[in-house]
């Protein structure tokens, strides 16, 4: 079944309850990172329906007291194992909720406990618009449209039939960037990622999932909106920053961080939607597609810092390794 059709399965289904009036997003680490911008879509679009963005494992421990029978959980999980999800999955089974379980690996333990599983597109040649963050992003906007209508349909799908050459274009533009940041920052004991609005998710994840769990740096990501309230005074000479300058509403959070960093800092790296082409995108949607565009190229400065540091992005010292 494809999202649109499994979402129009769950809406027939509720209708004598009410149809849809809570959707939470669970998952760990990336796969948590990667439901942000479906977050921040029905939080911003929707008028009747209560979104929340979940840890797995405080998901399990502080359930919600609203979830019922209004209730649809959308959890992801990479190899469909990670056992908080699983478990958090398998709670929400259990109490007749709606769960869509978006995994890579078909034949896995969330599969058991889900009442749908959608695949995604994942690796090297993977489809933008196939990816995980895109197909979360789908059922959100299939949520809405069905529940209550969405005026910006037509064109949140012209986005994803454009998100997947805008993404490999934006790569080939930073490969050489890439390899000038690697060496300049491979050294450095600690990078910090800032973001704001939709695309704020793919500084989150470069933080704990690349930055942290991958290279061993310490790491933070900072909203751009937060920055002046107190993060701002660790700004310096050699303090690094990675600063994501998003499409669409927040932009404006964005420039302003970065206009300071540029008076009183020296090292940073600029991520811009706008540069990168990300503008062919509708205005009335484009802010939802700046994580995807970010997520990617991270990547290539992933692989050229792994490179320069001769640290691969595979190495752990206790992810996979010991009881946790």
């Amino acid at each position: 079944m494809t999202v649109k059709e499994i979402i129009s399965e769950i809406i027939k289904k509720k209708k004598g309850d009410g149809g849809i009036k809570e959707v939470y997003f669970v998952g760990c680490g990336g796969s948590l990172g990667a439901f942000y911008p479906a977050k921040v879509f029905l939080e911003t679009e929707s008028v009747s329906i209560r979104t929340g963005w979940y840890n797995s494992n405080e998901f399990i421990h502080n359930t919600p007291k609203v979830f019922g029978k209004n209730t649809v959980v959308i959890t992801a999980s990479h190899r469909g194992n990670t056992p908080e999800t699983v478990k958090a999955a398998e709670l929400a089974h259990k109490a007749g909720i709606s769960v869509v379980a978006l995994t890579w690996s078909q034949d896995s333990p969330i599969t058991k406990v889900s009442d749908y599983v959608v695949s995604y597109s994942f690796g090297d040649d993977k489809d933008i618009a196939q990816e995980k963050t895109i197909v979360g992003l789908m059922a959100a906007v299939e949520i809405l449209n069905q529940s209550e209508g969405y005026d910006n349909y037509d064109d949140f799908l012209d986005g994803v039939k454009k998100i997947d050459g805008i993404v490999k274009q934006a790569r080939k533009h930073v490969e050489k960037r890439a390899e000038a940041f690697a060496e300049e920052y491979k050294n450095d004991k600690v990078i910090y990622t800032m973001g704001s609005g939709a695309g704020y998710g793919a500084a989150y994840m470069e933080s704990i999932c690349i930055f942290m769990e991958m290279q061993w740096i310490n790491s933070s990501s900072i909203h751009t909106g937060e920055y002046f309230h107190g993060p701002f005074e660790i700004t310096d000479s050699q303090s690094p920053f990675m600063i994501q300058i998003s499409e669409g509403p927040t932009r404006e959070l964005d420039v302003r961080a970065l206009e300071f960093l540029k008076k009183y800092g020296k090292r940073f790296e600029v991520l811009d939607a706008k540069d990168l082409g990300l503008s062919t995108i509708p205005a009335s949607v484009i802010s939802y597609f700046n994580h995807s565009l970010f997520n990617n190229v991270y990547d290539v400065y992933n692989h050229a810092l792994a490179d320069s540091r001769q640290h691969p992005l595979s190495t752990r010292r206790y992810m996979w390794k010991v009881e946790y």
